[in-house]
């Protein structure tokens, strides 16, 4: 039975748009982003989680067979994961919750005991028009939003894993469309390796394999981009997209037959999933994937399958379609492209020519010995490509590792040509060029500015900035100098020469001197250039911004916000007149009526915009509590408040003119001792004459203690003894100006 209740989380109903925001396969990744509300404070407002929990496993027994497997000479697919035959639905299964403005979510738990992580297939899978589906695990990571776009509007999809033994699947239906989606779940996947580098580091291949990156890659750039790692329900395969003779980009995929399982149509293809340095390992990319595909035509005999993707490779991925040779010509060296045991892609190279060999049977290319790196399970299906770079054969298996990189085997492409003629073509010969290549001219001197450290993104009353710099070497030769320009826009240029020692793909931390600030939004500029005295040969990445605010002379007031019941509705920011944002908040426990939040705001003489939302429309009062806001200085003086009477949003714009670089004492003129204190502190006012009013606030903005000194003396004396632990404002005003100072009560 559904769950009434009166769900306040705000960006509820943007849910309902989130499909008509993507045009169908303008993208081919399989989530659209978004959020589950399982993950956000409304959580605990739907209706308790109901779970299934599926037998454990034999995890022995799989071991030794995939160890049998292994020492017969079998190269995939590489099992991760034991399936579970299931079914589960949205009728039998799970919990509904229908929300306040009519929508529904329901939601399906799955524990898989002692799993590394999960994965499962929707066997029927129909998202209706502003439907979203999402997957997510206990340590909060998440797939999705999926909508009926994301598998080409199919009606299965699988869905790739999720670390640990427990995930939920959420769904929200909008009002408009009740009733319409269907989800049926009939194989989960319990994890036993970690598939695809999803829950443990990188690495796991042998180390005798080389990172694509590495200088072993580079006349093969080409042929990197167009191979890709594919996951199926239970393990990894790698495989290769091809060109075909009408060169129209159609998505053609050759993999290994031995890879086939009856979920094929919903296996899912990543490509450009490569170290970005050659040692050590880093992570790469891993949402440049493609969902589900067709297949065309396989083959026992030579362990030949031809799959049409889906959707293509979106441009972004920057894919390349392979060429190939199925003539009966030996390769006279060769290389091969893969991502072993579903790790991160990897290059192997053999000097020697291909000669014929069996391997179970069959007629294949035989790599007699890897000079350069090898193969291992997850290889199966890579691509073979002769010394003219032409694809000639897929992996089938051999006795390859790290120990012993010899006798590896490749269905030919010479032998299934017959049965793939139909799609790549029967027009262009025994060859053809890939489709998609670059030309890449070697760049020696490539220094790059990868990030700025150092500079606050409010700097309160600081008049200059340190910022640090990382600079890295993406060229082919050590750096040993550089020059650094770098400015505020609207200020002076300043320059910093660098001297060194950097190695090609390592970075180094740089310190730049101090640069004076602009009252109000700072943009710095840092600029890179001539590498060991020469020219940057990459320019685009030579130039780093990095935007802040500089409250210049400072101020500090306070937003004294009172919740309602329901502060989950509610968010704020405070940006400047010029639309800047430079503070926002939100949103707030529920149930916490007339708690009050005190934020303290450090601005600058100029105007500016504070704009409070409630996502139910009906501001902080009355009916869901007594909730209001008040923005006032340290002298009490009010800029902006409401009694909290209004409905989805409340604007108000105040200025801020009190605050002059003469009205305040440096350091200099005062000194306050000891600071923290008990609750006894000791003021230095011997530069000051007259009379010397004083007033402390505490957080809230509420005055503790206000009265006068006498100025000249050396050793007035403030008590707060009678005032709990905490920071107070202390503000004192003479015929010099005004001080401002934090003070520090500690019991």
């Amino acid at each position: 039975m559904a769950t009434t209740i009166t769900l306040r989380q705000l960006g509820l109903s943007i849910f309902a748009g989130i499909a008509s925001l993507f045009p169908d396969l303008v993208h081919a990744q399989i989530g659209f982003g978004g959020e589950p509300i399982g993950l956000t404070p409304g959580a605990s407002m739907l209706a308790p989680l109901r779970s299934v929990e599926l037998p454990s496993i034999d995890l022995a027994t799989l071991l030794a067979e995939d160890e049998a497997n292994l020492q017969n000479g079998g190269k995939g697919p590489y099992r991760f994961g034991f399936q579970h035959v299931v079914d589960l639905d949205m009728a039998s299964h799970g919990s509904w919750t229908t929300l306040r403005n009519g929508d529904r979510v329901w939601r399906l738990g799955i524990t898989c005991p002692g799993a590394l992580g999960i994965n499962f297939i929707f066997s029927e899978f129909v998202v209706p028009e502003g439907g979203v589906v999402f997957v997510y695990n206990d340590l909060g990571q998440h797939l999705g939003g999926f909508t009926g776009a994301s598998n080409g509007h199919r009606s299965s999809m699988g869905v790739s894993p999720l670390p640990g033994e427990h995930i939920t699947i959420e769904y929200h239906e909008p009002l408009a469309h009740l009733g319409e989606g269907r989800s049926h779940i009939s194989k989960v996947t319990h994890g036993y390796r970690d598939p695809a580098g999803v829950m443990r580091d990188l690495g796991d291949s042998g180390d005798c394999n080389i990172n694509v990156i590495c200088p072993e890659g580079d006349e093969w750039r080409d042929q990197i981009r167009a191979t890709a790692l594919v996951i199926t329900p239970t393990g990894t395969c790698t495989g290769t997209l091809l060109n075909n003779c009408a060169e129209d980009g159609t998505p053609y995929f050759l993999t290994a037959n031995h890879c086939l399982d009856a979920d094929v149509a919903n296996w899912t293809f990543r490509f450009n999933w490569d170290s970005p340095i050659c040692d050590p390992t880093e992570d790469g990319p891993t949402d440049q994937t493609v969902s589900g595909c067709e297949l065309l035509v396989n083959s026992a005999g030579t362990d030949l399958a031809l799959l049409r993707l889906n959707t293509a490779p979106p441009e972004e991925y920057n894919a390349f379609y392979s060429g190939w040779d199925h003539s009966d010509v030996a390769a006279t060296s060769m290389t091969g492209i893969h991502h072993p045991r579903g790790d991160i892609k990897k290059i192997s190279h053999s000097n020697g020519p291909a000669v014929v060999g069996t391997f179970s049977g069959a007629d294949c290319w035989q790599v007699q010995l890897w000079d350069a790196g090898t193969t291992e399970p997850g290889s199966s299906g890579s691509g073979l490509w002769n010394q003219n770079k032409q694809l000639v054969g897929q992996l089938f298996g051999g006795a390859a590792n790290c120990t012993t990189s010899v006798n590896d085997y490749y269905g030919r492409l010479t032998i299934s040509w017959p049965l793939v003629e139909e799609w790549l073509g029967a027009t262009c010969g025994d060859t053809l060029g890939g489709l998609g290549g670059t030309i890449i001219a070697p760049i020696v001197f490539d220094g790059a500015v990868t990030s700025i450290t150092n500079v606050a993104a409010i700097n309160c009353g600081v008049d200059s900035i340190s910022p640090n710099i990382t600079y890295k070497n993406n060229g082919t030769i050590f750096l040993t100098s550089a020059l650094f320009t770098y400015w505020i826009e609207g200020g002076p240029t300043y320059s910093y020469p660098w001297t060194g020692s950097l190695d090609t793909s390592q970075t180094v931390n740089i310190s730049l001197p101090a640069i004076p600030l602009l009252p109000g939004e700072n943009i710095l500029k840092v600029v890179c250039g001539e590498p060991n005295g020469g020219q940057d040969q990459a320019t685009a990445n030579d130039t780093l911004d990095y935007a802040f605010n500089a409250s210049l002379p400072s101020a500090i007031i306070s937003l004294i916000l009172t919740l309602d019941n329901y502060g989950e509705d509610i968010l704020w920011d405070l940006s400047t007149d010029n639309g800047t944002e430079l503070y926002s908040g939100g949103p707030y426990p529920n149930n916490h009526n007339g708690q009050v939040d005190s934020i303290p705001f450090c601005l600058t003489n100029g105007c500016y915009v504070f704009t409070i939302h409630d996502a139910f429309g009906n501001g902080l009062c009355c009916d869901d509590g007594e909730g209001s806001y008040v923005i006032r200085d340290l002298t009490g003086e009010v800029h902006a408040e409401s009694d909290g009477q209004y409905g989805d949003i409340n604007v108000n714009q105040f200025c801020f003119v009190r605050v002059s670089v003469a009205e305040r004492f440096t350091a200099d003129h005062i000194r306050t001792v000891p600071n923290p204190s008990t609750g006894i502190f000791a003021l230095d006012l011997s530069t000051l004459e007259g009379t010397v009013r004083y007033q402390v606030t505490d957080m809230v903005g509420r005055t503790v203690r206000e009265g006068s000194f006498v100025g000249g003396n050396a050793r007035a004396s403030l008590d707060l003894c009678g005032e709990s632990t905490g920071v107070y404002h202390l503000a004192l005003t003479s015929g010099k100006g005004r001080f401002l100072q934090r003070v520090m009560v500690v019991k």
